[in-house]
């Protein structure tokens, strides 16, 4: 992390838990939302159905992204944050500054969506 200013990293750790408590916010508001519905006819039950489905989704996405940001914040406190996990090179902050719970340098994320 030695790339890094403290004063960077606090604004990166400051974005992180700001993201955080606005996801675990919204899914405590998602999460109130009745999951069954009673009444209507099909096509209204199938829109509801597809509704639910997308908010379970967007929940399991949400909840990844949670561990993933507490993951980063954790190799903050470790000290390792900031380093690609693939190559050992620093992350640059713009890089970091625009996706804070990136794991891997430009390079290496586009080595890996090659793979995928």
């Amino acid at each position: 992390m030695e790339h890094l200013t403290k004063e960077q990293v606090e604004e990166l750790k400051k974005i992180l838990l700001e993201w955080k408590s606005q996801l675990i916010a919204e899914t405590e508001d998602t999460v109130g939302e009745p999951l069954s519905y009673e009444g209507g006819d099909e096509i209204d039950r199938a829109d509801t159905e597809a509704g639910r489905m997308l908010m379970l989704r967007n929940l399991d996405r949400d909840r990844k992204l949670l561990k993933r940001i507490e993951y980063t914040l954790r190799k903050i406190e470790a000290g390792t944050y900031g380093i690609c996990e693939m190559c050992g090179q620093q992350i640059p902050y713009p890089r970091l500054k625009a996706r804070p719970v990136a794991k891997l340098c430009i390079q290496c994320k586009e080595i890996e969506e090659e793979n995928e």
